[in-house]
C-alpha cells in the first residue's frame, strides 16, 4: 500500500475533498499541511458554535463507544479491518429513528411463520442481531 493511502487511513479508491473541522489547537501546522497535500480543502466551523459538530459527533462518539473503545488495536491494517466489519454491521442491522426504524442497507421483513428467533454474532462476537431461521 503506498503511503499517501496509509495516511488517510482509507481504501485506495477513497478521496476525500473536503475536511470539517472545528478550530481546535489540536490540528496543528502538520496536521493542516497534511490535509492539504493530500489535497483537501479545510473548511471550519465558526468560533464558538459547538451546534455546527451536530452531526459528525454523534458519529463519531458512536464509533468510540461502539467500537474503537471495546478492542485492542494493533496495526493500521488491524484497525481498517475492525472499521470496515463495524460499518457492515452498523448499515445491514442498525435501525436508527431517521430513516423510520430501517437500516441503510434494506432488508426484507422476517415474518413469524419464517422459524425461531436466533442470535448471530457480529464483529467476533462484541455485537449479535437477531433474525428468524429455520431450524
Amino acid at each position: 500500500m503506498d503511503g499517501a493511502a496509509t495516511r488517510r487511513g482509507l481504501p485506495r479508491d477513497t478521496a476525500l475533498t473536503y475536511l470539517l473541522r472545528d478550530r481546535d489547537a489540536l490540528y496543528g501546522e502538520g496536521f493542516q499541511q497534511r490535509a492539504t497535500s493530500l489535497g483537501m480543502a479545510q473548511v471550519l466551523t465558526a468560533p464558538r458554535s459547538p451546534w455546527q459538530n451536530a452531526y459528525a459527533e454523534p458519529v463519531i462518539g458512536s464509533i468510540r463507544r461502539e467500537c474503537l473503545d471495546q478492542v485492542i488495536v494493533f496495526s493500521g491494517d488491524h484497525r481498517r479491518r475492525v472499521l470496515a466489519s463495524y460499518f457492515q454491521y452498523n448499515h445491514r442491522w442498525r435501525t436508527p429513528l431517521s430513516l423510520a426504524m430501517d437500516c441503510p442497507d434494506t432488508r426484507p421483513v422476517q415474518l413469524l411463520g419464517q422459524g425461531a428467533v436466533v442470535a448471530v454474532p457480529e464483529m467476533g462476537g462484541l455485537h449479535r442481531h437477531y433474525e428468524r431461521r429455520v431450524a
